[in-house]
């Protein structure tokens, strides 16, 4: 594969297309999107843009009678380029790469069906009407490409193996200093929750909860409460806690249920995130940068503004809280010597940053939860004993019929991309301040972009049966119930109740859990973004599809690498879980 990807991607590219064309086409009904180099990412385009800076163009402003700009420069620009924003003048409106329309997007069609992701994108041309037309040549190298991928069995392109070559390598003495930092209360603003409280190896890595309970909450679990007196919680996390499986992986390339961390060259950093240019250099790895954002969220871990000084200062901006939690971090217990005899670059506890107590944290969760040995990798190892029977017709219906891995895709079962599956929605909704309204809008409200609306990144399946409930906001308790969702949208959307909601008692702000079924035009919007298709199977292959489920869960990492630690430099209380019970 990597070869064809060389042949097709780089010889391809640079013998065909070095004549194409692109334009800045305006919509006479379009306003101004954002569009960032960050999204121009690394595809097979056919020629190069480079986004000026020019004053005229702003974000919002009216395209009426403006003409088509053609740009060439230094960037290769992928097909399916989407609008992204940014905050710099350069600042434009649609791409619109030139190139084939009819039946290259048989080809992109065929491709998708094929399961040749890498191929079909190369056919995923805009949808608007492209200025220029491509050279024939282009045309064949495409077509070539295709022939010479479809030559690969459809098997290899979709039942992928997994290996530690596939992973990070992360020291062992700082995984050991992360795995203290992972269950020490420390590094919230209150002192009153830990990493581990929403992400607890009991629970799948998870909280068992459909939308949790952060900062000024008691207890694991199904029995968390929401606090009392002055800690009593002010609202509920807006999405399901994901489980913390094989984050480690070199491939992963996007974060969040939004996608709202990626790695890109937008910033200094190398990755685009709510931080912005505010995000410190010298993360060692995406799920390094991921760790840091929990640390400053106010529902998550900051706490509210004016208790403390960690959620007073991210109310002044960002990144002024991380060298407060930093200082915090190294002058308690032995931490700072612990850094100095974990990082080669650290001479003396003073030298300790954020980035460090990421890094640390990364190498903990990249090492303790790596999943590679669970039945389906001991069947593709050549076990064939490996899977039970109606694991196998699972499988088989999975990469077949059933279409799921159209989406749950390679090793890690995600294509990493976004998709609307029309989930029942509850809970406060992640509102933006220019968008107050009780909803959760998915990945649009990252990017901006309207077509982005309701769509969230499609989540790694590698222990999928310890991380219930599921969905992005945890809506359906069982696996059988996600399956029959994904199935059969629009009549599991109707069976829905909110009893299947796992979401602990809160009157003070339960009132607001469902109020978005109130809004008629909110949940019309939300049915019209569906992207799953029907599915006519039994339920008897929706019980193959949960035992093949169940045979993607792996030994090692359930049980623990480094484990849960009995204390923490700290001092402060540790989440023992079911361990408690057997002090």
């Amino acid at each position: 594969m990597r070869f064809f990807d060389l042949f097709g991607g780089h010889l391809f590219d640079h013998l065909f297309q070095t004549d194409g064309g692109i334009g800045i086409a305006a919509n006479r009904r379009q306003r101004v999107p954002h569009i960032s180099p960050d999204q121009i990412g690394r595809g097979h385009a056919a020629a190069n843009l480079v986004v000026p800076a020019d004053s005229r163009l702003r974000a919002g402003m009216p395209l009426e009678g403006r003409a088509q700009i053609p740009f060439k420069g230094a960037l290769i620009v992928a097909r399916h380029a989407k609008a992204h924003r940014v905050h710099h003048a350069d600042q434009l409106f649609g791409v619109r790469i030139t190139g084939p329309r009819r039946w290259p997007q048989r080809l992109f069609g065929l491709g998708k069906f094929t399961r040749l992701h890498q191929i079909a994108r190369r056919f995923d041309v805009s949808k608007g009407r492209c200025r220029h037309q491509q050279k024939a040549h282009q045309y064949l190298a495409h077509l070539l490409t295709l022939f010479c991928l479809m030559a690969v069995p459809v098997s290899a392109q979709t039942e992928q193996q997994i290996g530690p070559d596939d992973f990070i390598p992360f020291d062992s003495k700082q995984a050991a200093l992360g795995q203290l930092l992972f269950y020490d209360r420390i590094l919230s603003g209150n002192r009153n929750i830990a990493c581990s409280t929403c992400h607890h190896p009991d629970l799948g890595t998870g909280d068992g909860l459909s939308l949790g309970i952060g900062e000024g909450g008691e207890g694991l679990g199904a029995g968390r409460t929401a606090g009392t007196g002055a800690s009593l919680i002010k609202k509920r996390i807006p999405r399901n806690a994901p489980g913390l499986w094989n984050l480690g992986a070199k491939g992963l390339t996007v974060m969040f249920h939004d996608g709202r961390l990626s790695v890109s060259d937008a910033y200094p950093s190398g990755f685009d995130s709510p931080a912005e240019e505010w995000l410190p250099t010298g993360f060692n790895s995406l799920l390094a940068a991921q760790a840091v954002f929990p640390l400053v969220a106010q529902f998550e871990m900051a706490g509210n503004p004016r208790e403390n000084e960690i959620a007073g200062a991210v109310h002044d901006r960002i990144d002024a809280a991380w060298p407060i939690l930093a200082k915090r971090v190294r002058v308690t217990g032995d931490y700072g010597a612990r850094f100095v005899d974990a990082f080669a670059h650290i001479d003396k506890a003073e030298d300790v940053t954020i980035v460090d107590i990421a890094n640390a944290l990364a190498a903990f969760i990249g090492t303790e939860w790596q999943s590679i040995d669970s039945p389906y990798d001991r069947f593709l190892a050549g076990d064939g004993a490996a899977l039970s029977d109606a694991a196998r017709r699972g499988k088989d219906m999975f990469f077949g019929k059933g279409g799921c891995a159209k989406c749950h895709a390679g090793p890690l079962f995600s294509d990493q991309s976004f998709h609307a599956l029309r989930l029942p929605p509850f809970g406060p909704g992640r509102t933006r301040r220019f968008d107050p309204m009780i909803r959760d809008v998915g990945r649009m409200g990252e990017s901006d972009v309207l077509e982005d609306a309701y769509r969230f990144r499609t989540p790694m399946l590698r222990n999928v049966a310890l991380t219930a409930p599921y969905g992005h906001n945890g809506a359906y308790p069982t696996l059988a119930g996600i399956i029959r969702h994904h199935v059969d949208p629009a009549g599991s959307f109707a069976r829905w109740t909110p009893a299947m909601a796992a979401l602990p008692d809160a009157p003070a702000i339960s009132a607001i859990d469902f109020v978005v079924w109130n809004d008629r035009l909110e949940m019309a919007r939300q049915a019209a973004a569906n992207d799953l298709m029907p599915v006519a199977i039994s339920e008897e292959d929706i019980a193959d599809i949960e035992a093949f489920l169940h045979s993607l869960t792996g030994a090692a990492a359930t049980t623990g690498r480094l484990g849960i630690p009995v204390s923490v430099p700290s001092g402060l209380p540790v989440d023992h879980g079911s361990l408690a019970e057997g002090d």
